[in-house]
């Protein structure tokens, strides 16, 4: 049974008494993307947290801009508080999720990358803001892409949901703060700089660019295959297993 707290940011599944894990969604999703793992082995070990960002997921906005260090600032105050030391994010919530990591203070010190950020070319949606002058052209534009995209791929229709309900503003700014975070900085080495961090990927869903920067570092990676992008929404039992081999837990 789910329950929500903190004015929409944080739903939660299972016993307060077991140990947190916390999950970090992509660009312009929500919660929703998570949400199957709670009917999994996982909730059987853990309580299941699943941050819905300002602006994200019906969770209100908030005045400052949407940057991925406004965001890490919230994903470090929510592990300090449920001393979560393991986060699950996905796609540029591994970004976010690094970044609340390097905190002098943080708790986190496990994450688990689903097809995170590992270079520029990854930031294939988020990174597209940069091209369009205000927050409603983009979202319109990306919201055409994704109907086109859906029609071949129907899993990509419950990202598209999400998107939807995003505040056109704070997605665009996101979307050009990953693209200008990944123009100076490789998401990829930000990651690794956690102390254990684990990457689960499809490598068909994944650029060239991004392949061959795992192949020149030392992490510990976990291949998904035959999953979409989005495999904790369409394969939420096996992402489930290779989370608990990773915890040690099988």
């Amino acid at each position: 049974m789910s329950s929500t707290k903190g004015e929409n940011i944080i739903r939660s599944y299972r016993s307060e008494q077991l140990p947190t894990l916390l999950f970090v969604p992509g660009f312009g999703d929500d919660s929703s993307v998570f949400q199957p793992l709670a009917a999994t082995a996982l909730a059987s070990h853990y309580r299941l947290s699943i941050v819905d960002f300002p602006g994200f997921g019906g969770a209100p906005c908030v005045e400052q801009p949407t940057t991925l260090e406004s965001f890490a600032d919230l994903v470090h105050n929510i592990a300090d508080q449920q001393q979560a030391c393991v986060v699950v994010a996905h796609s540029a919530g591994s970004i976010i999720a690094s970044l609340a990591a390097r905190r002098a203070s943080s708790t986190i010190d496990t994450i688990i990358s689903l097809e995170g950020n590992l270079t520029a070319e990854d930031a294939y949606f988020s990174g597209t803001a940069a091209d369009y002058n205000t927050a409603a052209d983009f979202r319109r534009a990306f919201l055409s892409r994704l109907d086109a995209m859906a029609q071949a791929q129907p899993i990509i229709a419950r990202y598209r949901s999400a998107v939807a309900k995003a505040d056109p503003q704070s997605l665009w700014e996101l979307g050009c703060d990953v693209h200008r975070f990944s123009l100076a900085t490789v998401p990829g080495d930000v990651l690794t700089e956690t102390s254990n961090t684990y990457y689960l990927y499809n490598p068909a869903n994944c650029p060239d660019s991004s392949i061959e920067w795992l192949r020149d570092h030392s992490i510990s990676a976990v291949q998904m295959n035959g999953t979409s992008h989005w495999f904790s929404a369409d394969q939420p039992h096996l992402l489930a297993d290779k989370i608990l081999e990773t915890l040690g837990k099988y």
